[in-house]
Formats: C-alpha cells, structure tokens, sequence
C-alpha cells in the first residue's frame, strides 16, 4: 500500500472499536488472491438500506452506497454516493455490526467476482482520478459493463452507475428484487440477523 493507502486503514479503524465489531482489521499490504481485482456488493441494512458497491483499486476497496441497487437496464442511471474506503478483507465480511457503532447495521454479500478493466490503455487508478470508470464484471449476479461517472466537481460531485447495453443488458430482470440471498451463506439479511444475534 502508498502512503495514502496506510492514512486510509487508520483512519478507517480509528472508526471501528474490533473488540465489538467482527468486521476485518484490515493488512497494511498485498492485493487479492485471485488473478483479477475484484469486486463485491454488500446488501446493507444501516439507517437506511442501501448496496455498498466496492471495487478493488490500489489494493482497497473504492466505494459507493447505491441506494436502489444495481440494475441490467441501460437505460437507468443509479446514484452512487462516494463512502469510505476499506480494506480488501472487507469483502468477505457478512454478519451485524452493532447498532452504535459505525454503520450499525446487517451486512450480507450479495454479489461478488472479479472485474476487467473495459479501456486496456487506462488503468482503474487512472480512471477513478478522471471520474469515468468502465468495469467488466464478472459475478453471481451481475456480468457484463458497468460505467460508474462523476458529475460535478468537489463537495457537489456526483456519481453515477450505469450498466452498458451489451448482451449481458436485460431490462426486464432485477436482480434486486429476484435474488435477495447471499453468495456467500445462501442467508436472507433477516436470517442473517437472526443467527448473528442468537
């Protein structure tokens, strides 16, 4: 990890109390087991229910809460509300952080997998800088292109998920409400609350 990247982790544990949350420390280096940066959308019943989507850059996890979740259909433009960075760990997190602590709430993986950059010559680093990010994902749920763009700039910046109309594009589906289990556990969020709180 930069220098930047180490600020990050202690600012992202200086948030967290570990000795009541079970969500991931987090390492000061490495990337991702797998060949390919990954990707994971954490289904997430905080204050207010929204999809944490994560992709690996730099070695952590860029973020944004996607309010309505993610759709197939091309022709919507989902907000993406910028979050804190976490560490790569995090994308294996699924349980109940407790309600007073950061982000107090249920968290369930609801899709993850790998991702390829669409533009060769860029890298996601790049991309992510210049505010227009395009993404091949490859996941349980969702495959295919997805642009994430920043309208606006500074405090009045925005950004949005679009998925591109390729043959993977299916306006009739929506996974939001189809597929509302884990990857991971197979587990509904009430189910995951159930047994994390037993």
């Amino acid at each position: 990890m930069s220098g930047g990247s180490k600020e990050f982790l202690k600012e992202y544990r200086t948030k967290r109390d570990f000795d009541r949350t079970r969500e991931p420390f987090g390492a000061e280096s490495g990337r991702g087991q797998t060949p390919e940066p990954i990707f994971v959308i954490q289904k997430h019943d905080a204050s207010n229910l929204h999809y944490d989507f994560r992709l690996e850059i730099d070695g952590l996890l860029k973020s944004w809460a996607i309010p309505k979740g993610p759709s197939l259909n091309p022709k919507e433009k989902r907000l993406a509300i910028p979050t804190e960075d976490h560490p790569l760990e995090y994308a294996q997190f699924e349980g109940v952080i407790p309600e007073d602590e950061y982000g107090g709430g249920t968290v369930m993986i609801w899709d993850a997998g790998t991702i390829n950059p669409v533009k060769e010559d860029h890298s996601l680093a790049e991309e992510y800088k210049e505010g227009h990010i395009e993404v091949w994902l490859k996941g349980n749920k969702l495959e295919g292109g997805y642009a994430l763009i920043r309208t606006g700039k500074g405090k009045d910046a925005k950004w949005l998920l679009i998925k591109m109309d390729d043959d993977k594009a299916d306006a009739r589906r929506n996974p939001v409400n189809s597929e509302p289990k884990s990857v991971k556990s197979g587990r509904t969020l009430k189910e995951i609350k159930k047994k994390e709180s037993s």
